[in-house]
């Protein structure tokens, strides 16, 4: 079957434009690319070669090819080069000072919301201020309804699956596959982040994409 035509992808061919022209209402430059392929040049098109590009832990800029890419075209900070945990966070923290700041988002609302859970709190600081721009992939498989279950898909599919990166972390999600809202000290859901306006208008750049991607 071609992908383009089953009806999963046909309904997000329909339903995608629909979903930018929420984001683009508050301020959010975004568009609808059916494919990864699409969203990937959509993104490159974003970045001037001399930006330094910097990322939060993220699967979709991964699945379309898009962190690859700036690693070997552009100057960028990489927090998985540092030698010590110290120097760890201290390429964390010169990446909020970046010229374009790469992610993928917890989930999205139909009426054009981002939505993001965050342990450290690196990847919502600079989502909300510090980079130039940031460029946001969102597969169609994260749009919820509203943002209510955008919440909700973020501690109860993403967390439980995001988390299973940080081997014997101590927490209900980690043991049971279950979010529980705990406190526990190793908790990677201490900042949910609600993005709901744009400003200053175009900063964030939102790129739906016609296929699943990421947790």
């Amino acid at each position: 079957m071609n992908e383009r035509t089953d009806g999963k992808h046909t309904a997000y061919d329909i339903k995608g434009p629909l979903v930018a022209k929420q984001f683009t209402k508050r301020n959010f430059e975004a568009t609808y690319c059916p494919t990864k392929e699409e969203a990937l040049a959509k993104a490159l098109s974003y970045i001037p070669s001399d930006h330094v590009v910097s990322w939060g832990g993220s699967v979709s800029i991964n699945e379309i090819g898009l962190r690859p890419y700036v690693l070997e075209h552009n100057p960028v900070i990489d927090r998985d080069t540092a030698k010590s945990p110290q120097e760890r966070v201290e390429l964390m923290r010169k990446a909020l000072l970046c010229d374009t700041y790469i992610m993928g988002t917890n989930a999205a609302t139909e009426d054009g919301q981002l939505v993001n859970i965050d342990g450290n709190g690196n990847r919502v600081a600079a989502l909300t201020f510090g980079p130039k721009q940031v460029i946001v992939i969102v597969g169609m498989n994260k749009v919820m309804p509203d943002v209510e279950a955008a919440f909700h898909r973020s501690r109860s599919t993403a967390a439980p699956v995001n988390v299973r990166r940080f081997p014997g972390t101590k927490t209900p999600c980690y043991t049971t596959g279950m979010c529980r809202h705990c406190v526990s000290e190793q908790t990677i859901c201490c900042h949910l982040v609600r993005t709901r306006v744009c400003r200053p208008a175009g900063r964030i750049k939102v790129i739906l994409v016609g296929e699943d991607l990421g947790y």
